[in-house]
């Protein structure tokens, strides 16, 4: 009997060419296949993207439909899961297309979407793409191309295979944690390890692979990231406010307006607002 795929409507490689109607918005996760330390597995970066990514989409489509719409107008494509890794290249395990061929993947994937689908949106799960994605997405931008990409990052958190990225996965693939061989690697801050890294790679900074400390991290902690990163991935998209570099920024702060109590008042030329200087 031949193995049954679950229905999935918002997922484009579950789909078949007729359900597909309209010009939908398009999530592609962006992850690498690299090193995560001694606990995580490679495709870490992978299935957070996914995870968000998944989740973003799950949410847009409840919005469409509860707004009338008969199909989804937004679809989660297949992840890529090689990206631009050259810093973990000492590790066994790690694939790395650089940065020149993630480009033109990048390039080549949204000019094709762009015969059929609207707007193409790359989540992004792993630090080394980001140039690469700047690069990308503001060339597309200028050919006309209406795509755009944000990122996992959680401000805080540490590097990489540390508390938080362990956190997410003990909540996303706790299978695949392997808790009892985490330990800490080198704890500074990312901004001053750079130099290093950029010039000797991950390895001859942390022997381990890990840049941070998984201590203490724990499945709770990771439900309640996914939750942020999605929350920030949707109000984002709603928005749709890119940067030159394409990169999805927040909505606008909603205008002032003040209470009733703080609106001036007649009353000789005097003001009701807080703190108002005397006439």
């Amino acid at each position: 009997m031949p193995r049954q795929r679950a229905c999935t409507e918002t997922e484009l490689g579950r789909a078949v060419w007729p359900e597909i109607t309209g010009q939908p918005l398009l999530l592609i996760a962006v992850g690498s296949t690299e090193q995560h330390g001694p606990h995580l597995p490679l495709d870490t970066d992978t299935v957070v993207a996914t995870a968000v990514a998944r989740e973003a989409v799950r949410r847009l489509a409840d919005r469409d439909r509860a707004e009338g719409s008969p199909d989804p107008q937004v679809l989660l494509a297949p992840a890529l899961a090689f990206g631009a890794s050259g810093e973990h290249a000492h590790f066994p395990g790690t694939v790395s297309i650089g940065h020149e061929a993630l480009r033109m993947v990048l390039i080549e994937m949204v000019r094709s979407l762009s015969l059929w689908a609207g707007r193409c949106l790359f989540v992004n799960g792993h630090g080394g793409n980001v140039a690469t994605l700047d690069a990308a997405v503001a060339q597309l931008r200028a050919e006309g191309h209406d795509t755009a990409w944000l990122g996992c990052g959680v401000p805080g958190g540490d590097a990489h295979a540390g508390r938080t990225e362990t956190s997410l996965m003990l909540h996303l693939a706790p299978d695949d944690v392997r808790l009892d061989a985490a330990a800490p690697g080198d704890t500074r801050p990312i901004a001053q390890l750079m130099p290093e890294l950029a010039t000797c790679g991950v390895r001859a900074v942390a022997p381990n692979g890990v840049l941070g400390d998984p201590s203490g991290a724990n499945e709770r902690e990771g439900r309640a990231l996914l939750q942020t990163l999605t929350d920030t991935a949707v109000r984002r998209i709603q928005a749709w406010r890119p940067d030159p570099r394409g990169r999805l920024g927040e909505p606008p702060a909603p205008a002032y307006t003040p209470t009733a109590a703080q609106r001036p008042v007649a009353n000789r030329g005097a003001s009701a607002l807080p703190d108002s200087p005397a006439p």
